[in-house]
């Protein structure tokens, strides 16, 4: 059995990280990857993975702590955009190298979406991290990106599971990555995300305290944004959640991986370690058998 592989990766935030779970194992067990389409993080881990440097950004978020996070929060305090997000984009273009859609050696799409013309964009070409950084474009988190005349925003405001672009790809099976799959009563504990015990502080709290340092007037106010953002994340995820369902039923793909909404928070990127766990034990239970049926056809 051929193992040559379309790969769809989906938005959602730090829950991305557990793509790069998948695509390790896939790896590992002999599955080549010849096309990859991506929204938010899933364009930013998979187009990393085509460049072909997946190990040096998993080493760098497994080195991420709560307040290496905090520190790459780029403050625009603009209407259109909370985060800049030129200081983590910058950096992984320092970490990863610079590398053009089109030279890639795999077939890469990364989506996003015209927020003017309520649009998908796919990119295919041009400067990878320029695409990314469209792709991630939050709304009302990160400040749209202003390409070929239009504002480009995150590419999960109409397609956070990107199935169409894959259509083409001359493969044998297309795997599809959903992030915005229903809670799983198993993570209500928050057995995946209590990482770090003595850490008594919360995430808001270190952020509002890193803000006031700087800013003593906005402790409040950041205080009261944040609460926003949980609210806003929600919303976000359960919008995602039945467009992705939609994305499912009108496009199926040869097999879906469900990552639960509640695994983690949408901003909990020092949890790599055990979201990248999960990835790999997913795509173990779930394509398991597509190794052993190989080898037994051998």
């Amino acid at each position: 059995m051929s193992k040559r592989l379309g790969l769809v990766l989906g938005s959602g935030g730090a829950r991305g990280i557990a793509h790069i779970g998948v695509l390790d194992w896939l790896d590992e067990h002999g599955f080549q990857v010849d096309s990859i389409s991506g929204c938010s993080m899933g364009a930013l881990v998979g187009g990393i993975y085509a460049a072909g440097q997946l190990s040096t950004f998993k080493q760098w978020l497994l080195a991420l702590e709560k307040s290496d996070v905090i520190k790459l929060l780029d403050f625009s305090f603009q209407s259109d955009g909370v985060l800049k997000g030129d200081k983590v984009i910058n950096l992984l273009r320092e970490l990863v190298g610079e590398y053009r859609i089109e030279d890639l050696p795999i077939h890469y799409t990364s989506v996003a979406t015209d927020i003017d013309t309520e649009r998908e964009v796919w990119f295919r070409e041009g400067p990878l991290f320029d695409s990314i950084r469209a792709s991630i474009a939050i709304p009302g988190v990160f400040t749209p990106v202003e390409h070929q005349g239009r504002r480009l925003v995150d590419g999960g405001l109409l397609n956070p599971l990107p199935i169409a672009p894959t259509f083409a790809a001359d493969v044998d099976l297309t795997l599809a990555v959903n992030l915005c799959a229903p809670n799983d009563p198993r993570f209500e504990s928050q057995e995946l995300t209590d990482n770090h015990p003595q850490e008594t502080d919360s995430y808001r709290q270190k952020v509002v305290n890193y803000i006031g340092k700087l800013y003593d007037d906005f402790e409040k106010a950041v205080s009261d944004g944040l609460q926003f953002y949980d609210i806003f994340n929600q919303s976000i995820d359960t919008m995602q959640g039945a467009l992705s369902r939609m994305k499912l039923a009108a496009y199926p793909p040869d097999i879906t991986l469900d990552v639960p909404r509640n695994i983690c928070s949408g901003y909990e990127f020092y949890q790599a370690e055990s979201l990248i766990d999960f990835g790999y034990q997913l795509a173990q239970q779930q394509l398991g058998h597509l190794v052993e049926t190989s080898e037994n056809a051998n």
